[in-house]
């Protein structure tokens, strides 16, 4: 079998949730006996464009393609294998929910955002989505084809060798005691205002490991928090290996208001780190309260749950390991299985 995986402008995505579920693919793909190919040109366009004169196909050769963006390019791709009759699947990455307090207008934007995603996805034999979640947002678009919750998973074996990364990474940026942290763009959309209203609220050290931005496209929350953070919070940016902030935190808190899946989540439980996180769906959806997470809704839950656990090493190790045993739950190689699966199921519709 050889599938296209296409993420459109993929150099130019950096650290972004997209760009790690499409590189857990590839691997789980590559590790399940898959050829994956990432262009639909031979050799970019002026390759592709010899080839054409010289009477060659300037595409590639795939039984499937799986398009994981909706821009321009992944428009073409899909266009493509809707024209020469092979299976198209779009994953469901982007919602209109979760485009929303990403940056300057992106709430006005996600309104005709919603409604050329019900268009792209509808063009698909089958749209895979991170969650069940999200399948019931993209109905109420609607979006009219199959609809098939699939997990992004977790790159395990990835994050192998965290620990030697701690000491380091807290001397760098000056950490210590009890560390708050998480992991990700800061955006407003990820709880950044109840992350620093917590910090202020405690005397914990805070970590947000993760880029930012404070151009004109930038939001004024995220700014204004960023240029003057409360005084036990730390704007790491952009950092290289985020092994690294899963190392030198304490408590992951995730106070996001939006997600499809949250592979973050998903890499803090894999590294042991004990997770408090918004009562959101999604999270009800994957993870079992007071098991392997803790779920809160207001600033006074959020606020009890890190004071117990810092002062519980005990409560702390339990949830850890419940959460490692479900990050197992989502390693690449059941992720490679269950993308082989589907699609074989669409190769056999044709």
């Amino acid at each position: 079998m050889r599938v296209l995986n296409y993420l459109e402008l993929e150099d130019h995505l950096g650290p972004s949730g997209i760009r790690t579920a499409v590189r857990q693919q590839r691997s789980a793909l590559q590790d399940a006996g898959v050829t994956v190919v990432d262009t639909l040109t031979q050799g970019g366009p002026t390759s592709a464009t010899q080839s054409a004169l010289s009477g060659q196909s300037p595409t590639v050769d795939y039984d499937l393609a799986h398009v994981n963006t909706v821009g321009p390019g992944s428009v073409a791709v899909a266009t493509h294998a809707l024209r020469t009759g092979r299976p198209l699947v779009v994953h469901a990455h982007v919602t209109r929910e979760d485009f929303r307090d990403s940056f300057r207008g992106s709430n006005a934007l996600s309104v005709p955002l919603g409604r050329y995603l019900r268009w792209f996805y509808s063009r698909a034999d089958l749209v895979l989505c991170p969650s069940e979640y999200t399948r019931s947002l993209l109905e109420q678009y609607p979006v009219t084809t199959e609809i098939r919750p699939m997990t992004n998973g977790v790159d395990i074996a990835d994050l192998a060798g965290h620990a030697t990364l701690r000491e380091p990474t807290r001397e760098t940026y000056d950490l210590s005691g009890t560390v708050v942290f998480t992991v990700g763009h800061v955006y407003e959309r990820k709880g950044l205002s109840t992350f620093c209203e917590l910090a202020q609220a405690t005397d914990y050290t805070y970590a947000w490991f993760g880029p930012y931005r404070t151009d004109p496209l930038a939001s004024s929350t995220v700014k204004r928090h960023v240029r003057s953070p409360p005084e036990n919070v730390t704007f790491t940016g952009w950092v290289e290996d985020r092994r690294s902030a899963f190392a030198a935190g304490d408590i992951y808190f995730f106070p996001s208001k939006a997600e499809n899946q949250g592979i973050a989540v998903l890499e803090a439980m894999a590294t042991g780190n004990p997770v408090v996180a918004r009562d959101i769906p999604v999270f009800r959806e994957y993870f079992t309260d007071g098991e392997d997470i803790v779920l809160c809704e207001s600033g006074e839950e959020f606020r009890a749950a890190i004071d117990r656990l810092a002062d519980d090493p005990a409560l702390r190790e339990r949830l850890a390991k419940n959460a490692r045993e479900t990050a197992v739950e989502h390693s690449l190689d059941r992720v490679g299985d269950l993308l082989v699966s589907t699609y074989r199921d669409l190769l056999d519709r044709v």
